[in-house]
């Protein structure tokens, strides 16, 4: 046992932090990836709440169209917005046509980019957690709060959005957990000048051939990823407790 522990060397993970291209990698990965989620859950809460209201008949329709996006490939996906954002692609030609603009806007190869092609990419995973939440919701509730007096915005507030937080947890996991560890976007999208650590790693692996280092890196990354979900499971599992 002596000698296994022996044979560990930490090396690899101090040049982690004495090199400062690793630590504001994922540093900009986090606020990539937090900005990200947060407009997510603004674009993603009015959909899943115009879904749950939708009259049942709709609503597997309104699912479908959600889902759709998956039956193509993300390389793809992801592709068309190359066609999209480029100085001669769709949007700049349209808004040309329009007079809105005199001359392109240049979005590719910046971290704007990167923000448009994580939101659209992960955006479903955001409004089905929600979706699920609020389509769950006792309207007995909110009627019973209007009978009270309760403006519709303060039932709202109150009761529609504290409940419906199991969703936003879920959806907020689920698309910021990938997102920090994007490669495929910011690599087609973002250029050469954005700097996230799925790019570094993929750099350290198959550019430098450092795996010692690039392992580091990729264990570092996951207990960044790990360690809040199993906090967050810890206190879940406490209050159920509790609830018991």
């Amino acid at each position: 046992m002596k000698d296994w522990w022996a044979g560990l060397d930490f090396e690899n993970y101090g040049l982690l932090f004495d090199d400062e291209l690793y630590w504001r990698s994922y540093l900009s990965s986090l606020e990539i990836a937090g900005v990200s989620t947060l407009i997510a859950l603004a674009i993603a809460y009015p959909m899943a709440y115009a879904m749950a209201r939708a009259p049942k008949t709709l609503r597997p329709t309104l699912l479908m169209l959600v889902i759709l996006p998956f039956w193509t490939s993300l390389l793809i996906r992801v592709y068309a917005w190359i066609g999209i954002l480029n100085p001669e692609g769709l949007m700049n030609q349209f808004l040309l046509w329009t007079g809105i603009i005199s001359e392109p806007i240049y979005i590719m190869n910046t971290e704007t980019a990167v923000y448009i092609g994580i939101v659209y990419s992960y955006l479903p995973f955001m409004i089905l957690p929600l979706y699920s939440s609020l389509e769950k919701l006792d309207d007995t509730l909110l009627e019973a709060a209007s009978d009270l007096g309760s403006p519709p915005w303060k039932s709202f507030w109150q009761i529609t959005v504290p409940l419906s937080l199991p969703g936003v947890i879920a959806g907020c996991f689920l698309v910021f957990i990938p997102a920090v560890g994007e490669f495929v976007i910011p690599d087609l999208l973002g250029g050469s000048e954005t700097l996230m650590i799925g790019k570094t790693l993929y750099n350290e692996f198959f550019l430098n051939r450092d795996w010692p280092v690039s392992s580091a890196l990729a264990v570092l990354l996951l207990l960044v990823l790990v360690v809040p979900i199993a906090v967050y499971n810890n206190v879940q599992a406490k209050e159920l407790g509790s609830a018991k």
